[in-house]
């Protein structure tokens, strides 16, 4: 129901009576409110005046029909689609566009801070659903008058990077400086050619000015970052367990990490002789002799590490006895059953007691002897699994570790960096490799001392290197570390101010945060930023304060991070830094070995990107960004607020990108980076599977958009394909891509376009800078179509602002379906192809034409570029050079909303509905339509639209799409005896619905009697040869 206000009501009720004055249409000043269904399923062909294809009009004729002429092609493929593209690309300055936008004086900024993507590869489907939805928001934005900040920027380190860099070489007798040159020339190689992708892409940017952590400014202010967190004690160094690869010998952070939930573990049951009963239940109970503690682990290599067992306070435990071997065990009460059924006996209770009357207990140790370890209370222990007990080994996992720094226990490491048994293990198991070789040394040890009851295969969700595929290890070493515990409740406070899309990912980044209790950022390799630590000699204390990091800082800017290994440490270290930080002599330090975690590199990147210069030096204060251009050298916004307004990323940066990000800009700031944060999902095949060479589904955008090489080149798509499937994707879930998805954008582009032609075409020689018809003038219908283009343009408006292209696109794609080729196409041929040249009614279709399109090309620009900027050049009413993206938004008007405009069409709109139901498959144009309406609103309503009446040329007839409309308050009585009637009411609302009135009316629907025009075809003439009065009068005046 459509619900307009009408104020005052007395006076519109007064003047209900009253007849509308000619041609002004009185009601168009009132606002009412009607409700109606309109007809939208004529096809184009039927029931429109359209005029003779070559051969069926007399030839006489031909020349003197308007029809639609243009050179925009219907369908561009092929090479000369990948031609027209590129030549869009170079005629219409998209290399230029983002530095001229970063020009222009706008009121507002829009900030979308770049993820930088790993240099370590050839670009794929998932840099292509990143960046051109990035870009799809950016232009959207810079089409609105905003200035847009968006520098993108490249990851440079880490370790895939140095392993794909040395191949088979290996870092075996190269040194850190050759390991580091040859990382950064793969990098850069990459970086090129991921680049290059991204520009062909049609992604705006200066491509001239990026970012790069591996720039020596970048790496100055990641260290600043450092330096302020570690002033403020939340970098420290520590000896604790971490994760650790094997394959890679180094530390690895969580978001390092890809759990493989197939992964295969040998787990045991096996047995802790009590040496010494806890005192609470020692005294008075008989059988408790020869208990053994039983527990269950999935990792046995661990076992030899034992320092405690551990227990559930509040929990039930009891001990049972065996039937098959009288062999007496200690488990939690509610793991018994399970446990029996595992072992294929019964078990005899032989005591219950609480947890906490484990307190004292002592414990012999499996496989080492006269060792002894404790029963010790934790919170960690769950029932879920295993016996209710947990081997706790505090080097090799981090709620054992807990547990250690609780009770004191010692935390010895018994694996060394490259995964094997130390010599604190045992002869019998150093240099064994623990995850195979060792796990079967410790199971046989455990099998020989008596002390293995159950071996079982476990597949369990178990942490791999996400570099080199390959298992990790946890074991204890010397890291430093972020005390991401303290920052935890600032984190989530700070995230209450950012909105997440979609909502439902705010969980699991609070989860991941939930989690991380301590970051490492240290790491084994050569190809990063250096931790700016230097050790003393004998003692091994670091030593790093604000002045050795200041100067090193100072030193990566001018220099980059290379110097931190080709500088002697005398410049490392220099006279006054050594002072100022209460040291002893040069000779006393070496320089550290490890780098920075490559999460802290990106993490940092608001403080090298968004913020200004953060040391209160005397420098020029924008030098710091020396590889941006000065227009964005200045800070982002205002001091008070330095926040991107949004940070677009995969699912999989819940845990990456957006928490270190978050982590160090609270650390420093107190405040999250961004305003809001985008998280998409994954692009996967068609089937929706993860894309895998060994699955042959891998699509590669560049073979989407030029093409196969040994294919023809009709199967190149071009890049508005690409980024349409991006558009119309719903990128909160998992984005499906393969021939089926490309080959429907690619059908749904080419439909656009043909829409899009027929207006260009039936623009032909219109210039609406000197043509265009006022508003006020303009015919109801194309009035109405301006009120419309300006709804049309709102909703997509919202809907790029909540970066829902997809919606976007059903907007449109309706929009055209429905309003344009479904009513309003099919409405207007006659008046465009017959009417005069330059008469009133074509013009006003022409201006309103114009409109349409000038606001569909605007509208789908973000996401179609090239098509856009195609369309603009063949476009009427602006200079040549000037091209659409220089030229701003959708222009609509809020005088195209007219009082009483809208109520006047879509009542007109109800009656057609009757009006073409009524004769259901055919020509509406063959019917002569009687419309009775009583004296009322409704009947002024219709008045407004035909003044005379009967007519064969009203704008009500139009409308209709019939051959004659009689406009009356009753029916006539000598209807013809085949008439068809039909009844109907239209909702009129008042004041929004105060006063509602249903206004009958009733039609009779009769064949014409007249002939068809040879000329338009319409059925207005007198007889089949003769041309009907509207084209005699355009023919005497062409004459």
């Amino acid at each position: 129901m459509l619900l307009c206000r009408v104020s005052p009501v007395c006076r519109t009720l007064a003047r209900w009576g009253r007849r509308s004055q000619r041609g002004g249409g009185l009601l168009l000043g009132r606002a009412v409110s009607c409700s109606s269904n309109r007809c939208y399923g004529v096809s184009p062909g039927e029931g429109s005046a359209e005029p003779a294809e070559t051969g069926s009009a007399p030839s006489r004729y031909r020349d003197t029909v308007l029809l639609p002429r243009t050179e925009f092609p219907m369908k561009l493929t092929g090479q000369k689609l990948l031609d027209r593209e590129l030549q869009i690309q170079q005629d219409c300055g998209f290399a230029e566009l983002y530095s001229w936008q970063r020009e222009r004086k706008a009121k507002k900024e829009f900030c979308l801070h770049d993820g930088p993507p790993y240099a370590n590869g050839d670009p794929h489907v998932g840099h292509a659903l990143n960046k051109i939805l990035k870009d799809i928001r950016n232009r959207f934005e810079m089409l609105r008058g905003r200035q847009v900040h968006y520098v993108p920027g490249w990851d440079c380190h880490g370790l895939p990077i140095e392993l794909k860099a040395l191949g088979e070489l290996g870092t075996s007798g190269l040194s850190a400086l050759q390991i580091r040159q040859k990382a950064r020339e793969f990098a850069e190689g990459a970086i090129a050619r991921q680049k290059a992708a991204f520009q062909r892409w049609g992604v705006m940017a200066d491509w001239d000015q990026c970012y790069y952590t591996f720039d020596g400014a970048y790496e100055a202010a990641q260290l600043n970052v450092f330096q302020e967190m570690h002033s403020k004690g939340l970098v420290y160094q520590d000896y604790k367990p971490v994760f650790w690869s094997p394959s890679s010998r180094t530390a690895l952070a969580e978001a390092e990490l890809e759990y493989n939930p197939e992964h295969v573990s040998r787990a045991v049951y096996a047995t802790f002789p009590l040496a010494t009963l806890p005192p609470k239940i020692a005294s008075g109970e008989a059988g408790l002799e020869n208990v053994s503690v039983l527990v269950w682990t999935t990792q046995p290599w661990t076992i030899p590490a034992n320092q405690a067992v551990c227990y559930m306070p509040n929990a039930q435990y009891s001990v049972v006895k065996r039937a098959d071997t009288s062999q007496v065990l200690l488990l939690a009460t509610e793991r018994t059953a399970s446990l029996a059924a595992l072992l294929g006996t019964e078990l005899q209770t032989v005591g219950t007691f609480t947890g906490s009357q484990l307190e004292g207990g002592i414990c012999k140790h499996p496989t080492i002897p006269d060792k002894q370890v404790p029963l010790l209370p934790a919170n960690h222990v769950t029932m879920g699994k295993g016996t209710g007990l947990v081997h706790t080994a505090p080097a090799h996992g981090m709620d054992d570790y807990s547990v250690a720094s609780q009770f004191k226990l010692p935390v010895e490491c018994i694996v060394d960096e490259d995964g094997r048994f130390t010599e604190l293990a045992g002869p019998e198991l150093q240099n064994l490799p623990v995850i195979t070789e060792g796990t079967d040394k410790v199971i046989a040890s455990l099998k020989d001392g008596g002390a293995l009851v159950l071996e079982e295969q476990c597949v369990h969700s178990y942490p791999y290197d996400w570099r080199t595929k390959q298992p990790v290890v946890i074991r204890a070493s010397k890291q430093w570390f972020i005390n991401t515990a303290s920052l935890k409740d600032k984190a989530k406070e700070a995230l209450q101010k950012v909105r997440v899309l979609p909502e439902s990912a705010r969980g699991s980044l609070l989860a991941m945060l939930d989690r991380r209790t301590y970051w490492c950022i240290s790491r084994q390799r050569s190809w990063g930023v250096p931790i700016p630590v230097f050790y003393h000699k004998e003692t091994g204390e670091p030593l790093i304060n604000k002045y050795t990091v200041s100067h090193i800082a100072k030193l990566f800017k001018e220099k980059g991070s290379d110097c931190w290994w080709e500088l002697p440490i005398e410049a490392l270290l220099p006279p006054e830094v050594l002072k100022k930080s209460k040291a002893g002599p040069v000779s006393e330090y070496v320089r550290g070995d490890d780098v920075l975690d490559i999460w802290f590199d990106s993490g940092a990147s608001w403080a090298a990107v968004l913020e200004e210069e953060m040391e209160e030096e005397s420098e020029e204060p924008e030098s710091r960004l020396r590889w941006l251009p000065r227009s964005l050298r200045k800070p982002l916004v205002t001091e008070s607020d330095s926040r991107a307004d949004a940070y677009v990323e995969g699912k999989d940066q819940l845990g990456g990108w957006f928490q270190s990000s978050l982590l160090t800009s609270v650390a420093v700031r107190n405040k999250a980076p961004y305003k809001s944060l985008v998280v998409h999902g994954f692009a996967v095949s068609e089937k929706g599977e993860k894309m895998s060479k060994s699955l042959g589904n891998v699509v590669d955008p560049d073979e989407v958009i030029n093409g196969k090489e040994d294919s023809s080149s009709s199967s190149a798509y071009g890049a508005d394909v690409l980024r349409w499937w991006v558009a119309e994707s719903n990128i909160f879930s998992e984005v499906q891509i393969g021939p089926s998805a490309l080959n429907s954008a690619r059908d749904s582009i080419n439909k656009l376009r043909n829409t899009l032609r027929f207006l260009l075409g039936n623009l032909n020689g219109f210039d609406p800078r000197v043509q265009a018809v006022d508003p006020k003038q303009m015919y109801y219908i194309d009035q109405y179509m301006l009120h419309l283009v300006r709804e049309y343009s709102m909703k997509v408006t919202d809907a790029y602002s909540e970066f829902d292209a997809g919606r976007v696109i059903r907007i449109l794609q309706a929009f055209v379906n429905r309003d344009l080729s479904s009513f309003y196409f099919s409405i207007i041929k006659d008046r465009l192809y017959c009417s005069p040249e330059d008469s009133l009614g074509r013009r006003s279709c022409q201006t309103a034409l114009e409109e349409i399109l000038d606001g569909v090309t605007r509208s789908v620009a973000p996401i179609l570029p090239h098509l856009a900027e195609e369309v603009y050049l063949h476009a009427p009413g602006h200079d040549k050079a000037e091209t659409l993206f220089k030229s701003g938004w959708i222009k609509s008007s809020s005088v195209w909303r007219r009082p009483g405009l809208e109520e006047a069409v879509e009542g007109a709109c109800a009656i057609r509905d009757s009006f073409l139901s009524s004769i259901p498959g055919k020509n509406a144009s063959q019917y002569d339509l009687t419309v009775a309406i009583e004296p009322g609103l409704l009947f002024e309503l219709m008045e407004s639209l035909q003044e005379e009446p009967t007519s064969t040329s009203s704008q009500l007839t139009e409308l209709m799409m019939a051959a004659r409309v009689t406009l009356t308050s009753t029916l006539p009585r000598d209807l013809h005896p085949d008439a068809l009637l039909s009844h109907g009411t239209f909702l009129i609302n008042l004041e929004g619905g105060v006063i509602r009135e249903d206004s009958p009316y009733s039609i009779a629907v009769t064949p014409t009697s007249a002939a068809r025009c040879p000329r338009c075809r319409r059925y207005t003439s007198e007889s089949a040869d003769c041309l009907c009065p509207r084209c005699q009068a355009v023919i005497s005046h062409a004459g």
